[in-house]
């Protein structure tokens, strides 16, 4: 698993002009294949009018999943520029869209290229991109009597806490770089005395 990825931050549209044809790109975060195909869908629908609504998306962490279509433009002049864009900037789980309005000027394919890919760019820095971490789930079991100070300890340090659950003993589940595990569990077997629990459990990605 990849360590870390980026995603873009919020979903949104940035436009531009180039030699009076208009580029719209329409930007958004996709968990999985189908909603990106969802919002591709979405922004065809929208811009039925448009000369083109050429998109590309990546998928995974790893970016197993890469598409990228031209939707009329001579063949690697959009989709692949954008494609190339987004992972150039390493960002995944991502989906474009570039909606054209021809303005009456040929661009050539250069021109093309620059345009579909630029515009992914200024898109991104416009709507502002996060970086996700990997971590593996972390379960602690404390008495009651300690559990508080721990909860407090945890949110001063900046740990995510992700659930609390209070039955006989109080559960607390978090998030951990798996560099820091050998280290919290010290830090836990101080801090309560060698009473408290530490189960690990799989790995998922969060905000860094």
């Amino acid at each position: 698993m990849q360590d870390e990825y980026r995603t873009v931050a919020r979903p949104g549209v940035h436009e531009t002009e180039v030699n009076r044809s208009r580029f719209l790109c329409a930007l958004a975060p996709a968990a999985t294949e189908q909603e990106a195909q969802d919002f591709i869908a979405r922004v065809r629908k929208e811009h039925t009018d448009a000369s083109h609504n050429c998109f590309a998306y990546v998928i995974g962490a790893d970016a197993a999943i890469q598409k990228a279509s031209d939707d009329g433009e001579p063949g690697g002049t959009a989709g692949v520029p954008m494609l190339q864009m987004l992972l150039r900037r390493d960002m995944r789980y991502v989906v474009a869209v570039v909606t054209r309005y021809y303005g009456g000027v040929k661009l050539g394919a250069g021109g093309l290229i620059r345009a579909y890919g630029g515009s992914v760019g200024e898109a991104l820095d416009t709507l502002g991109t996060l970086t996700r971490r990997r971590f593996r789930l972390a379960t602690l079991t404390v008495d009651h009597q300690r559990a508080g100070k721990i909860q407090n300890d945890l949110h001063a340090t900046g740990r995510e806490v992700r659930d609390v659950r209070y039955g006989e003993a109080v559960t607390i589940e978090i998030g951990l770089p798996d560099a820091e595990v050998d280290a919290f569990r010290g830090w836990l077997a101080d801090a309560t005395a060698g009473t408290a629990e530490l189960e690990l459990g799989g790995e998922a990605y969060g905000d860094a």
